[in-house]
């Protein structure tokens, strides 16, 4: 039902924009995505993933623009981030009067003004759809359809000290409404900045979000990318990541996945230089039925860089966890240093986690490590808790807590912290039965 209504519907979004120059792109990532169709369970890459729930459904390509959203509603989606920037999308749409930006010295445009305006041509020459994978689906059909989103420029050595929050929200969707979204970040020589995404559906029809981020990553520059994943049971994601890292920098995306009815992360990092440092944490803890995976790679191209993996995963319920991580090392990537980690808790019979750390190494000189552990909770420290006068409720939940915490030790946003640490909470004392 959804393949027949893309291919459908693609005349008239072309007709909707002014894109005109990007018209022979698109037309083309289509026929790509045609030729591919969605993945199945035949494909090595979605083994563990069934998409059919998500592509037997039917969805509006166009979402209606018109909303009611409230401050209340907005507030209950900060972070207690009086000091932050943030952008907020509603309906696919930017809306300053719910935005705060005190940026400066930087080029921020929305997505869709940014390939209106003539002066950005080149940038989008130079950048868009360059490091994205034209071999997934997912990705050819962002940039078919790619209309929503951001477009952040920042210049060498220019130190962006408030961190940028961008909300994602729709709401008063009569149907089912299908979102493209895409970013592109540009960190130049020397330059730091700190994003912090999440997307909110506050209708009870399904949304389902394709969402496309290609990063750049200069030499002497920092860029972390925090995504917040805690959205309804009416909520698909589909997130497909892509950092480019050149010499001298680090790049860091986290990834906390509390919610949503089917949530995958892909996410692909490129080194393109010497002593490169690159870092990927997740926390996932969910229950029901809900699935979510993670598909991560690092291809180690140069020698002297690193590169840390560092996914904790709790399940209860019915739910599922995937996790696969690659890394892979060229032959002349001597003094490589990978880590890798994936550790599970299962806490009910139907809940299941299946876990594929993976390593390709050509060069020699090398030190690369990779794990994953499944199991329950340990009975003698639940034993040591409760004859401590300790509820076994309170005893589970701290464990479970200690377990995950690790995973947020690099996050230098102190309100965020606090933000995964409070809903790390809620969600083991509401989530886990005991």
């Amino acid at each position: 039902m959804l393949l027949e209504k893309i291919i459908e519907n693609h005349n008239e979004f072309l007709e909707s924009l002014r894109h005109r120059f990007l018209d022979k792109k698109r037309k083309a990532a289509l026929q790509r995505f045609e030729r591919m169709g969605f993945p199945t369970k035949k494909d090595e890459e979605y083994k563990y993933t069934n998409l059919k729930e998500i592509t037997e459904k039917g969805y509006n390509f166009f979402p209606k623009e018109n909303h009611n959203i409230t401050k209340e509603q907005l507030d209950s989606l900060h972070l207690g981030e009086e000091n932050f920037d943030w952008i907020t999308f509603v309906n696919g749409k930017l809306h300053k009067e719910l935005s705060k930006v005190s940026i400066e010295n930087v080029e921020f445009l929305s997505f869709n003004y940014a390939l209106n305006d003539e002066k950005h041509r080149e940038v989008f020459d130079n950048y868009f759809n360059t490091i994205a994978s034209t071999d997934s689906a997912f990705t050819n059909l962002n940039e078919a359809y790619c209309k929503y989103g951001f477009f952040l420029k920042v210049p060498k050595n220019v130190v962006i000290e408030k961190p940028i929050h961008i909300f994602y929200i729709s709401q008063n969707q009569e149907e089912n409404t299908f979102y493209n979204t895409r970013n592109l970040l540009i960190v130049e020589e020397g330059a730091k900045v700190e994003i912090i995404e999440s997307h909110h559906n506050f209708d009870s029809t399904y949304v389902l979000t394709n969402s496309v981020t290609e990063i750049f990553t200069y030499p002497n520059a920092k860029a972390d990318w925090h995504k917040l994943q805690n959205d309804n049971d009416t909520s698909y994601l589909i997130d497909n990541t892509f950092a480019k890292q050149e010499k001298d920098s680090l790049t860091t995306v986290n990834t906390f996945s509390f919610g949503g009815k089917l949530v995958r992360n892909n996410l692909d990092f490129i080194h393109n230089g010497s002593n490169i440092n690159s870092f990927m944490n997740g926390i996932t803890i969910i229950g029901k039925d809900q699935l979510v995976d993670h598909h991560t790679a690092v291809h180690h191209n140069f020698p002297n860089c690193e590169s840390y993996q560092n996914y904790k995963g709790i399940f209860n319920g019915k739910s599922h966890g995937v996790f696969n991580g690659k890394v892979f090392v060229d032959k002349i990537a001597q003094k490589t240093n990978a880590y890798q980690q994936n550790n599970n808790v299962l806490l009910s019979e139907g809940a299941t986690i299946d876990t594929k750390p993976q390593l390709e190494i050509f060069a020699d000189d090398v030190k690369c490590s990779h794990g994953c552990t499944v199991g329950q909770l340990n009975e003698d420290a639940l034993f040591y808790l409760r004859a401590r006068g300790i509820s076994k409720k309170e005893a589970q939940a701290l464990l479970l807590y200690a377990f995950a915490n690790d995973a947020m030790q690099n996050i230098d946003i102190e309100p965020l912290k606090e933000k995964i640490s409070k809903l790390l909470a809620e969600k083991l004392e509401v989530d886990i039965e005991f």
